[in-house]
């Protein structure tokens, strides 16, 4: 790879391609290696390409955009709605994000900056909303309160003393404890009924809490790129992509459709192509690459549609992880409004394929393998015993144990009620370490190359919903020379940019209720 210095935008004379945008289908495409290079080339048509590409096109507008996915549509992987729980993740309900110390001490300080960073994104398409980049917002995202729910002494001692915590947080004002089963039971009450009532309990409640369609957020915002003149290239695959000598970068892509290859030219690439950013990045031969691996785990919910029970739940409630479990399996019963139908699901049941993408092959594992990353993997694998001994119970898990689960948070629930959905593959990050030789990481990470010309995002939660703010970051990793001057108009669009919400109760209660009052949640 050879270091060319900084990126640098041309004019938009010299960079736009020619034409309309909109979706191209693949029937229509012609050979483009004479045209000029594209500014910006989106690989994965998820909500963070959807995310970058719409920041990019409100902070430069003349500045040319493609973006190019495998299926033929559009929020398919991990994006899509039924492939991910909903939740706006703001930590009003995820336990995973306060952990209990040795000492039984619980802290904040990572639930504060999860929450923060979901309020950047509810900034930002609150400014999309009133600039009619994206619809009414009833159509992307609802007012759904989020829960914790525990049971057992232990438990209920720890919830105490979170909720202790949170409540003098600016962040999390008006969230609610009980451990009466009386009030648990009018915040929700399939959580109550005929359960044994000598169980001990408790609960908290958060009614600002939301329920986020990010697949329908997605084709909003792409279709409002392709609007603006961007080109939305389906069936495409990206095969391959080496730096050139004249410091951009040219792709290989494979029309899945007409079966004929073809590439293009781009000063400045994005992989937000989830499970499948890794061989991507690898492929690009950027050092920053090296040590990263990946950990694929994927998982089923149980979904049930049938009215009279949807109508007795809404909120999404979470439980505690089982001993061993990764994070991104605590348990949890959650309201879900798809294209504005509602339902229930409960999950999520943890599995395991060697596909990093729903839809790719079971090679994915393997041909990632690499020497830089073999020493990573094989250390995780070595310190995570409890986290392979819980994925091989969950593989040989029946239906009536994944029924008897979500009886414990529903004991009312009917097998002949409910059925099972195959959710979307999470790849989590393995890497490096200089003291464990290797960490597995349950988040995500943007690798960016030294000279800013392309940068992917691996992992997972919480992803989407804060998919905002890490945009914002890359933006500032990769476009340091543009990025001052791009400030302002960021400053415009998320009011809190560079700032700390929780620092000020009466700044965070103002932006929330700006928030709630655009987007029609309970402020």
């Amino acid at each position: 790879m050879t270091d060319e210095g900084p990126w640098r935008p041309v004019s938009p004379h010299s960079a736009a391609l020619p034409g309309a945008g909109g979706i191209r289908h693949p029937d229509t495409l012609k050979n483009v290696n004479s045209q000029p290079p594209v500014d910006v080339v989106l690989i994965g048509g998820g909500i963070m390409s959807a995310t970058l590409g719409t920041l990019i096109k409100q902070l430069q507008p003349d500045w040319s955009i493609e973006v190019y996915e495998r299926l033929g549509e559009v929020a398919q992987e991990s994006s899509n709605a039924w492939n991910n729980a909903g939740t706006g993740h703001a930590a009003l309900c995820e336990l995973n994000y306060m952990p209990g110390g040795a000492d039984g001490t619980v802290t904040a300080d990572k639930a504060v900056a999860i929450n923060e960073q979901f309020q950047v994104s509810r900034q930002l398409w609150s400014h999309l909303v009133e600039t009619g980049v994206l619809p009414e917002p009833e159509k992307f995202i609802n007012a759904t309160p989020h829960m914790t729910f525990v049971r057992g002494k232990a438990n209920v001692e720890y919830l105490r003393r979170r909720y202790a915590v949170l409540q003098d947080q600016p962040l999390f004002a008006g969230m609610e404890y009980s451990e009466d089963p009386a009030m648990i039971g009018e915040w929700t009450p399939l959580l109550t009924k005929k359960r044994h009532p000598r169980q001990k309990i408790a609960a908290t409640r958060v009614e600002s809490g939301t329920d986020v369609d990010f697949g329908a957020l997605t084709r909003y915002l792409l279709d409002n790129l392709a609007e603006q003149g961007a080109k939305i290239n389906l069936n495409h695959q990206v095969t391959g992509l080496k730096k050139q000598s004249d410091g951009t970068w040219r792709l290989k892509l494979l029309n899945l459709v007409g079966r004929y290859k073809r590439t293009v030219d781009a000063r400045f690439v994005f992989v937000g192509a989830g499970g499948g950013a890794l061989p991507l990045l690898q492929q690009s031969g950027i050092p920053e690459i090296k040590g990263f691996a990946g950990f694929p785990i994927s998982g089923q919910f149980l979904r049930t549609k049938n009215p009279k029970i949807v109508a007795q739940h809404k909120a999404k409630v979470y439980g505690k992880a089982a001993v061993g479990a990764p994070p991104m399996s605590v348990p949890h019963l959650d309201t879900r409004i798809v294209d504005g139908e509602p339902s229930l699901m409960f999950g999520p049941y943890a599995g395991f394929t060697p596909k990093f993408l729903k839809t790719s092959t079971w090679f994915d594992l393997p041909f990632s393998i690499r020497p830089h990353n073999l020493w990573p993997m094989i250390a995780v694998a070595l310190n995570n015993f409890d986290l392979i001994k819980y994925l091989a119970v969950e593989l040989v898990a029946t239906r009536e144990k994944k029924m008897k689960a979500l009886q414990e948070f529903m004991p009312t629930a009917k097998m002949e009620d409910w059925e099972l959905i195959t959710a979307g593959q999470r790849v989590q990050v393995m890497k490096k370490d200089s003291q464990a030789g290797g960490v597995l990481q349950f988040g995500t990470e943007v690798i960016t190359a030294a000279d800013g010309s392309i940068a992917g995002l691996l992992g997972a939660s919480p992803g989407a919903s804060t998919a905002a703010p890490i945009m914002v970051d890359l933006l500032k990793r990769c476009f340091p020379e543009q990025y001052s001057s791009w400030e302002p108009k960021l400053r415009e669009m998320i009011p809190s940019l560079g700032t700390t919400l929780s620092a000020d109760r009466v700044v965070a209660a103002e932006s929330l209720a700006r928030t709630a009052a655009v987007l029609h949640l309970p402020a």
